[in-house]
């Protein structure tokens, strides 16, 4: 069985900038899953696994237009502590943090830390990198008719949403 549209496909990846920096991996964890065709993925990705079998590997490089776009110089914004979710007891430059925005969770990095504020680089962590992702299929299978109808593949004993 081949990737193609409305299956549903689990594989492991590593993924490195261009020059080799490790960003993240899923190689030692549970393999990713996702509904081909259904825009669950980059879509630079997904194009670099179709046609592929279980068992293949294949490296596909993104350039950043393929990926997370290129990096804003106007995404800083000054959000108020009190719209962070998951808010950590000492809030410090360079985190990670969600955002609980009026079209849903949104992710930044912190730029300042004030007393009610911070301000926040929305930009993706990956905007503006050429991406090298190793991928290894795990398993391909037919979706299920309601995978197809939700628009993305379920975990074991159904969706979870």
């Amino acid at each position: 069985m081949q990737i193609e549209d409305n299956k549903v496909v689990s594989f492991t990846y590593t993924l490195k900038e261009a020059d080799g920096e490790l960003l993240e991996t899923s190689e030692q964890g549970i393999p990713m899953s996702y509904l081909h065709g259904h825009k669950n993925i980059l879509l630079g990705l997904e194009k670099g696994l179709t046609g592929l079998s279980k068992d293949d590997t294949k490296t596909i490089i993104l350039a950043p237009e393929d990926a997370y776009g290129f990096r804003r110089d106007n995404a800083e914004q000054r959000i108020p502590i009190k719209h962070l979710l998951g808010k950590p007891k000492r809030l410090q430059k360079g985190m990670l943090v969600k955002i609980n925005g009026k079209d849903g969770t949104l992710n930044g990095r912190i730029l300042k830390v004030g007393k009610f504020n911070v301000d926040v680089d929305m930009n993706h962590p990956f905007a503006g990198k050429t991406l090298q992702f190793d991928v290894s299929i795990a398993s391909i299978r037919d979706a299920a008719p309601e995978e197809l109808s939700h628009g993305h593949a379920h975990g074991v004993g159904g969706h979870q949403h």
